[in-house]
């Protein structure tokens, strides 16, 4: 695995890694997401007072945090260098996460009619009260049919598709949704890269301060 700059004192790792851990939620059975789900993966867990939570709980980390998203939030998906991508991972390492698997029509950034209805399940999600304050990343990713550039503008173009689908239908502000693309660099499916599972949409919920609230 190709070592990048520890940003923030945390240890590097991938964003599909990161989207195994029990900080996240895996669903399968796409076309079953519901809203309740999804907030219920990315709603922040509650800080114990009095405890350690490690170091995501220190200031200072929170505003090397703080100050990256602002750095990425304004900027369109294809400005983003590959650094600025894996830090946008390494950060979402350890955030509330959810893996919708929306489907793509191939070779398109058009949503697949089977997965409009998560679509639309993830704007509720997102536009709900106790989700409000929140930047959410949305992360795009191909099949690993094709080279690798147009892969990599393609998963940017998903996201894209995604951000203007939820900004225009459930008056999401855009500054409050990042977009970023990783082609087929994290395959869900390494041992079948053409599978349509891999053409996907993955969120994280970057910002925790709604749970000490």
């Amino acid at each position: 695995m190709t070592r990048f700059v520890n940003f923030f004192g945390l240890k590097a790792i991938t964003l599909s890694a990161a989207l195994s851990m029990t900080a996240g939620l895996a669903l399968a059975g796409d076309n079953n997401v519901s809203t309740g789900q999804i907030l219920d993966a990315l709603k922040p867990k509650p800080t114990t007072r009095g405890l350690s939570a490690g170091p995501q709980a220190d200031p200072a980390v929170q505003a090397k945090e703080s100050t990256f998203l602002n750095t990425v939030r304004n900027r369109s998906t294809r400005s983003l260098s590959t650094g600025e991508r894996d830090q946008i991972a390494e950060l979402a390492a350890t955030k509330p996460n959810i893996d919708l698997e929306i489907q793509f029509d191939y070779n398109s950034a058009n949503i697949a009619k089977t997965s409009v209805s998560s679509v639309q399940a993830l704007g509720k999600a997102l536009s709900d009260p106790s989700l409000k304050g929140s930047t959410f990343v949305v992360a795009g990713h191909t099949d690993a049919v094709g080279g690798e550039e147009y892969n990599q503008g393609l998963s940017e173009r998903r996201a894209d598709t995604i951000k203007t689908y939820l900004v225009q239908n459930y008056g999401l502000t855009g500054t409050d949704l990042v977009t970023v693309g990783y082609g087929k660099t994290k395959l869900k499916d390494t041992a079948n890269g053409a599978d349509p599972i891999n053409r996907r949409v993955q969120v994280v919920n970057m910002d925790t301060k709604t749970a000490s609230k």
